[in-house]
């Protein structure tokens, strides 16, 4: 008795074809009016995020940050501050990766490493804005840190 290759072979074929239709449906994000108006800001915010228990500050020259992180950003408290060191430490992972590219990834987008120690606490409010202007980052520049969405 002869055994035909081809049904097996439609089955996987059906199979890769699923694989491939479920793998392929990302939603683009959806971005509100004011979260189009913070991004499109020409006048550079400064923003130094430091903590006064830690000799640590790190700062931040981004138009329209400020804005964004005062009206479209969750706000304080939203976030554990474990939820924001662990969010925190793989995105500064994938950003120091892109620092050291600049072939692959836009230098004038990563021009410098973050220097974060996952066993020092910098204190709720420096994890909750950095955190934020990962996002932040990610939502206007079209970027991916991570495995994780950039959701408000």
């Amino acid at each position: 008795m002869k055994k035909s290759v081809l049904p097996n072979f439609i089955i996987i074929l059906i199979f890769g074809i699923t694989l491939i239709r479920c793998g392929s449906t990302k939603e683009p994000l959806s971005i509100s009016n004011d979260e189009k108006i913070a991004f499109e800001q020409e006048v550079g915010d400064t923003i130094t995020i430091s903590s006064d228990k830690t000799e640590y500050e790190i700062i931040i020259i981004e138009p329209g940050f400020y804005s964004w992180l005062n009206s479209i950003a969750k706000p304080e408290g939203y976030y554990s501050q474990s939820f924001l060191e662990n969010r925190n430490y793989l995105m500064v992972l994938e950003w120091n990766q892109r620092v050291l590219q600049p072939m692959q990834y836009n230098p004038n987008l990563y021009e410098l490493q973050i220097d974060y120690d996952q066993n020092i606490d910098y204190g709720y409010k420096v994890n909750y804005q950095l955190y934020n202007y990962f996002i932040y980052f990610q939502r206007k520049y079209n970027q991916r840190l991570g495995p994780f969405i950039p959701r408000i």
